[in-house]
């Protein structure tokens, strides 16, 4: 690779860190050729872009974006695939259902959302993290709630009113 290439490659990935917001480092090396389609097409179904890099040109793509990844960059070592993804918990939950039959791929580390997270003891935090969409169904379905509850307590209030107006006029009549 020519060194007007790798620069590419680098330019390439900042610009790809920089437009997302969701990206997890996993060690996919020791897959054959078959589970490693099954795992792309696993990916793709999920919505998670996933490629291998080189690490020292991600360690300078880290270092050329403007974002803080803390111990990120530590965790280079190896075989190591990018997953990126516009949803936090997509790439988590990929793992998870790949796991099932294999053992790999392994988590290496996470960024989501400004959080960073090191190592394969988090995938089971990730793939609890709720998507941008599923917080805000859970604040409209709570900014809901009250105004629920007063529509309900004035029909029912309604019918009570109704009730004691229609047995005081009777009872002056």
């Amino acid at each position: 690779m020519t060194r007007e290439e790798k620069s590419q490659v680098i330019e390439d990935l900042t610009a790809q860190l920089a437009g997302t917001s969701t990206i997890y480092l996993a060690d996919i090396s020791g897959l054959d050729a078959g589970t490693t389609s099954n795992l792309r097409r696993a990916c793709f179904k999920a919505d998670v872009k996933l490629s291998v890099v080189k690490n020292t040109l991600l360690a300078k793509a880290m270092d050329a974006a403007d974002k803080d990844f803390a111990d990120l960059p530590s965790v280079l070592k190896g075989n190591t695939s990018i997953m990126l993804s516009e949803t936090g918990n997509a790439p988590a939950k990929v793992i998870k259902e790949f796991r099932k039959k294999s053992d790999k791929p392994l988590l290496k580390g996470a960024f989501v959302e400004e959080a960073v997270y090191v190592g394969d003891d988090y995938l089971e935090t990730l793939v609890n993290i709720k998507s941008k969409e599923e917080v805000i169904g859970d604040i409209v379905g709570l900014l809901q709630s009250p105004a629920k509850n007063v529509v309900s307590a004035l029909k029912s209030g309604g019918g009570k009113l109704a009730g004691i107006l229609k047995t005081l006029s009777e009872k002056e009549g």
